[in-house]
């Protein structure tokens, strides 16, 4: 079980959602969220595949808009800024995505180096050299930079995702399905790095999974996803001392001690 941060500062809200409702069709996916994250917390949003837990993440970052409530990140109302405003927003927001997304005819030197190039055009070489080699001893592998995506394991990918994400220094990370795919030994390597990343980064994170060891290890508050609303809230423990039938099967089923 993961120590909560005395770091996490409960007067300052980074990220605030109130009625956040999201439809598509006749399928009503979010139902009316309410939710806060702090400065410096990890926040695990669980839920089974289909809740829209990723659907959250992508209105928070305005790569869909919600259908009613109020959208609030770093003081911005993301319902109501668009263009320059909201690609400068964005820059304060990594996005880990599940897959890694790294370009795979791009050297892993290549791809740390691109969000730099494109978003920080006043850098000068030595400059990028140094941000390129400080994200990669912070996700451990420095050995790497002249590969290609290709030559690594799933879970380095990851870790190399991750370190392109933090080169922008973003005050927020979300992470979807950081472990997925990953066999149990790298899924703990990932989990720590998530928490290194909060310390040496100074981030507040949301973290969508349906890992409940990612949960528990990563997690300095969970909630639960159900039925379109979050029905359940608290650490680990809290959430999961509970008769719902609904989240003991979800324990049952998934977790690995």
């Amino acid at each position: 079980m993961k120590k909560v941060n005395p770091n996490i500062d409960k007067n300052n809200k980074v990220i605030s959602l109130n009625g956040l409702k999201k439809s598509f069709d006749d399928f009503d996916v979010l139902r009316g969220v309410d939710l806060n994250l702090y400065q410096g917390e990890n926040l695990v949003v669980l839920g089974r595949s289909g809740t829209g837990k990723s659907v959250l993440i992508k209105i928070i970052s305005g790569l869909l808009k919600a259908d009613e409530g109020v959208v609030n990140v770093l003081g911005s109302n993301m319902n109501r800024i668009a263009g320059r405003e909201l690609d400068r927003l964005r820059l304060k927001i990594g996005f880990s995505f599940q897959n890694s997304a790294l370009y795979d005819s791009m050297t892993i030197r290549e791809n740390l180096e691109f969000p730099l190039v494109r978003n920080r055009k006043e850098l000068g070489r030595k400059e990028i050299d140094n941000l390129v080699e400080v994200v990669l001893e912070a996700v451990g592998l420095s050995q790497t930079i002249n590969q290609m995506p290709s030559e690594l394991s799933g879970g380095q990918r990851k870790r190399i995702g991750i370190a392109r994400t933090l080169i922008l220094r973003p005050e927020i990370m979300l992470y979807d399905e950081p472990t997925a795919g990953l066999d149990p030994i790298t899924s703990i390597e990932i989990n720590n790095l998530i928490n290194e990343v909060q310390t040496r980064f100074n981030t507040s994170s949301i973290i969508i999974t349906h890992d409940l060891t990612c949960a528990r290890d990563t997690g300095d508050r969970v909630v639960m996803l159900l039925d379109g609303q979050f029905q359940r809230e608290g650490t680990f423990e809290e959430v999961f001392n509970t008769d719902d039938e609904r989240v003991k099967s979800f324990y049952n089923y998934n977790f690995i001690k």
